[in-house]
Protein backbone atom coordinates (compact mmCIF):
# COMPACT_ATOMS: atom_id res chain seq x y z
CA UNK A 1 0.00 0.00 0.00
CA UNK A 2 1.37 3.72 -0.95
CA UNK A 3 -0.01 7.02 0.40
CA UNK A 4 1.10 10.50 -1.54
CA UNK A 5 2.31 13.33 0.94
CA UNK A 6 1.99 17.02 -0.74
CA UNK A 7 4.16 19.82 1.31
CA UNK A 8 3.36 23.55 -0.09
CA UNK A 9 4.58 26.98 1.71
CA UNK A 10 7.70 29.19 2.23
CA UNK A 11 10.60 27.24 1.83
CA UNK A 12 12.84 26.96 5.49
CA UNK A 13 15.58 24.46 6.43
CA UNK A 14 14.95 21.02 6.77
CA UNK A 15 11.33 20.71 5.57
CA UNK A 16 12.24 17.69 3.81
CA UNK A 17 14.22 16.37 7.06
CA UNK A 18 11.22 16.93 8.97
CA UNK A 19 8.98 15.37 6.99
CA UNK A 20 10.77 11.97 6.39
CA UNK A 21 11.70 12.32 9.77
CA UNK A 22 7.95 11.62 10.76
CA UNK A 23 8.06 8.98 7.79
CA UNK A 24 11.00 7.01 9.81
CA UNK A 25 9.30 7.34 13.14
CA UNK A 26 5.57 5.32 11.61
CA UNK A 27 8.09 2.95 9.41
CA UNK A 28 6.73 4.39 6.26
CA UNK A 29 9.60 3.98 3.59
CA UNK A 30 9.91 6.93 1.02
CA UNK A 31 9.82 5.49 -2.59
CA UNK A 32 10.78 9.13 -4.53
CA UNK A 33 10.24 12.59 -3.59
CA UNK A 34 10.19 15.60 -5.93
CA UNK A 35 10.41 19.18 -4.57
CA UNK A 36 10.78 22.47 -6.23
CA UNK A 37 11.11 25.76 -4.88
CA UNK A 38 10.25 28.93 -7.05
CA UNK A 39 11.28 32.03 -5.80
CA UNK A 40 10.90 31.35 -1.74
CA UNK A 41 7.87 28.46 -2.14
CA UNK A 42 8.86 25.13 -1.36
CA UNK A 43 6.42 22.64 -3.21
CA UNK A 44 7.25 18.89 -2.85
CA UNK A 45 5.23 15.40 -3.58
CA UNK A 46 6.33 12.20 -1.51
CA UNK A 47 5.61 8.78 -2.47
CA UNK A 48 5.34 6.53 0.36
CA UNK A 49 5.17 2.45 1.04
CA UNK A 50 2.34 2.34 3.87
CA UNK A 51 2.71 -1.27 3.94
CA UNK A 52 4.71 -2.04 7.23
CA UNK A 53 3.26 1.05 9.49
CA UNK A 54 3.48 0.85 13.07
CA UNK A 55 0.52 2.89 13.62
CA UNK A 56 -2.72 3.64 12.24
CA UNK A 57 -2.77 5.19 8.90
CA UNK A 58 -5.07 8.37 10.54
CA UNK A 59 -2.19 8.97 12.92
CA UNK A 60 0.42 9.56 10.47
CA UNK A 61 -2.16 12.26 8.62
CA UNK A 62 -2.89 13.97 11.71
CA UNK A 63 1.22 13.90 12.74
CA UNK A 64 1.69 15.47 9.34
CA UNK A 65 -1.00 18.01 9.54
CA UNK A 66 0.39 19.14 12.81
CA UNK A 67 3.89 19.43 11.62
CA UNK A 68 2.34 21.57 8.60
CA UNK A 69 0.60 23.65 11.49
CA UNK A 70 4.01 24.47 13.12
CA UNK A 71 6.15 25.01 10.28
CA UNK A 72 3.62 27.36 8.37
CA UNK A 73 2.78 24.74 5.50
CA UNK A 74 0.18 22.86 4.22
CA UNK A 75 0.95 19.05 4.31
CA UNK A 76 -1.69 16.63 2.51
CA UNK A 77 -1.39 12.88 3.43
CA UNK A 78 -3.62 10.61 1.21
CA UNK A 79 -3.96 6.68 0.79
CA UNK A 80 -3.19 5.67 -2.84
CA UNK A 81 -7.03 4.94 -2.71
CA UNK A 82 -8.10 7.96 -3.56
CA UNK A 83 -6.45 8.25 -6.22
CA UNK A 84 -7.38 4.71 -7.55
CA UNK A 85 -11.25 5.56 -7.14
CA UNK A 86 -11.04 8.64 -8.49
CA UNK A 87 -9.40 7.19 -12.03
CA UNK A 88 -12.01 4.40 -12.03
CA UNK A 89 -15.27 3.87 -13.85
Amino acid sequence: MRAVITVIGKDTVGILHRVSGICAEFNVNVIEVTQSVLQDMFAMIMLVDISAINSDFSELVDKMTNLGGELGLSIHTQHEDIFNSMHSV
